[in-house]
Order: C-alpha cells, then sequence, then structure tokens
C-alpha cells in the first residue's frame, strides 16, 4: 500500500513508520520539516511532503495515519498555546480531509489520533469506554473537535477510525521518560492523593494497534488504545519503583504542579480509567497489557526505537 502519515517524525509516529516500511508499505510523510531533516529522522526510503496543496489530485494514497499535534503538555496552556494545539489537530486534520476530498481516487481508510482526554475527567469507579460521552473541560473539546474533523472523511467514503491514546510508555520518549530522573533518585512518588487513574499503553502495543486498524476493513468509529488494565496514579508509582528497584514514596503536591503548569496541570492531578472495550471486541491482543511487565520490559529489555 502506498500510506500518507502525519506526525510520522513524532514520538509514536517515527514507530510506525518503521513498522509500515518493515511490511514492504509505501510511506509518504507530511511535515514541515525539510526533506533532508525527514529522511535523517526515519530513511531514505520515505517520501517528504511539505504541503497538502503539492499533492497532485492524481497522487493515490490507500490509506492515511493522521498522527499530527503539538504536545499537549510541553508548555502552560495559555491563550496562544491553546490556539497553537487546536491548529496543530484540528487544523491540520480539516486540511488533510480537504485533501481527501480533492483527490481523484480517496484512500480507503483514515485512521486518526485522537486522546482519551475526550472523556475528561472521572472517579476511580467510573470506567470509559468509546460509547462514553465526552467530557466538559479544553481537552475534552479539543478532542471532541479534532475527531469531528477526523469524521468528515466519511462523506467521501472513506472508512474512518479514531485512536483515542492514553499514555504511551516509552523509556526514551514522553511522560515515562520525564518521570525517570527523580524515580532512580529514589525520589518519586504519586501525585497528590495518587487515586487518579491512568490508562497507559506500551509503545509497542500502540504501534501494533494502529497496524491492526490498518489492516481489518471492518473496523471503523472510536477505539480506547489503552492496555486492558488502567491503574491508579499511585499504583504506577509504585510499579515504576518496583522495576528500578527504588523507593517510591514521596508525594508530589497538587499546589506545585498547578503553579508549575497552570491549568494543564488537571492532566496528571486528574484522570480517567478508559478501558479499550471495543479492541478487545474486535480481537486485538497486548502484548503488554498488566503494568510491572510492560515497566520491565521497557527499563530492564529496553528497545531503543
Amino acid at each position: 500500500m502506498h500510506i500518507l502519515i502525519t506526525g510520522g517524525t513524532g514520538f509514536i509516529g517515527r514507530r510506525v513508520v518503521r513498522a509500515l516500511i518493515r511490511d514492504g508499505h509505501k510511506v509518504s510523510v507530511y511535515s514541515r520539516q525539510s526533506p533532508s531533516d525527514v529522511r535523517r529522522l526515519l530513511t531514505s526510503s520515505v517520501r517528504p511532503v511539505q504541503s497538502f496543496t503539492a499533492i497532485n489530485p492524481s497522487t493515490g494514497f490507500d490509506a492515511i495515519i493522521n498522527l499530527a499535534g503539538e504536545p499537549i503538555m510541553a508548555k502552560r496552556w495559555s491563550h496562544k498555546r491553546k490556539r497553537l494545539l487546536l491548529d496543530s489537530r484540528v487544523g491540520v486534520t480539516s486540511e488533510l480531509v480537504d485533501l481527501i476530498e480533492r483527490l481523484e481516487t480517496r484512500p480507503q481508510v483514515l485512521i486518526s489520533c485522537s486522546a482519551i482526554g475526550y472523556y475528561g475527567h472521572h472517579d476511580i469507579s467510573e470506567p470509559q469506554n468509546e460509547s462514553s460521552p465526552a467530557g466538559s473541560d479544553f481537552a475534552a473539546s479539543l478532542c471532541e473537535r479534532w475527531e469531528q474533523s477526523a469524521k468528515r472523511a466519511e462523506n467521501f467514503g472513506v472508512r474512518v477510525c479514531i485512536v483515542r491514546t492514553g499514555l504511551v510508555l516509552h523509556q526514551n520518549n514522553g511522560a515515562l521518560h520525564e518521570m525517570l530522573p527523580p524515580f532512580r533518585l529514589g525520589l518519586g512518588g504519586p501525585i497528590g492523593s495518587g487515586r487518579q487513574m491512568m490508562s497507559w499503553i506500551h509503545s509497542d502495543d500502540m504501534t501494533r494497534i494502529i497496524l491492526f486498524l490498518l489492516n481489518n476493513e471492518s473496523l471503523r468509529g472510536a477505539f480506547n488504545a489503552t492496555a486492558p488494565n488502567p491503574v491508579s496514579n499511585r499504583e504506577f508509582a509504585t510499579a515504576l519503583g518496583r522495576a528500578l528497584r527504588r523507593p517510591a514514596l514521596i508525594p508530589v503536591p497538587v499546589i506545585a504542579l498547578k503553579l508549575l503548569l497552570g491549568e494543564s496541570a488537571t492532566m496528571v492531578t486528574n484522570g480517567q480509567a478508559a478501558i479499550p472495550e471495543r479492541l478487545q471486541e474486535a480481537g486485538f491482543t497486548w502484548e503488554q497489557p498488566d503494568i510491572d511487565a510492560a515497566l520491565k520490559q521497557l527499563l530492564v529489555k529496553p528497545s531503543y526505537f
């Protein structure tokens, strides 16, 4: 297949691109980086694309994978930052669907990322599956608009899969990478009460979920890309301490995070228990369904890709 991927130079995107090329697919990567930088980060076999408008309508893509989006926790949520988060998700996705409309031969499938932030924040006793309603905070509104932009591709006969990602774990990228220094020093611990739920996914399983949706033509709609066993923040901290053979008892005060991160602190002080019900029903199997084994695999026998 010829596959167009946005966000291909990002943390998840790099892994997906390598998997697609390994499986023999032709891959075009949309990125604002220079073509030489894209090939340096990925491989010389990818075709860099810097503008959707530069794509000839006669170009045939069998599938499109949309992973574009500025990191949501990188900076405080100022008005300007919120606008950038919206533009990098809703704006890029809308442009992508405009491209689909222009193409003479439209792709069979659009796989477009969202996040479990779609559900807003919930108590530990409220598991969320794909039929649960959207929340009402900024992150939920962002995800809802993001998904609506992608669903517009259904108007052009395209199968659309929405991937609501949880906390993607890899030792060299993302949230786990940021957590490791204090935990390795024995200074890690739960955030606040530690009761807030964390819906996580091993990075290898995240890649496998995207390929699973790509290759199963009967699947469409929203899917929670999480492990089937969410844990509380306290359970996660304890498991990370065990994996590193360090104590994990020092709590992080919520007030300190709010002073540091502002409104975006709610992404770590609150949570949701997102259950991957539709992937389970579709027969997907997780290589890393449990947090202790997942962290041990990442930290004791790490993968560097």
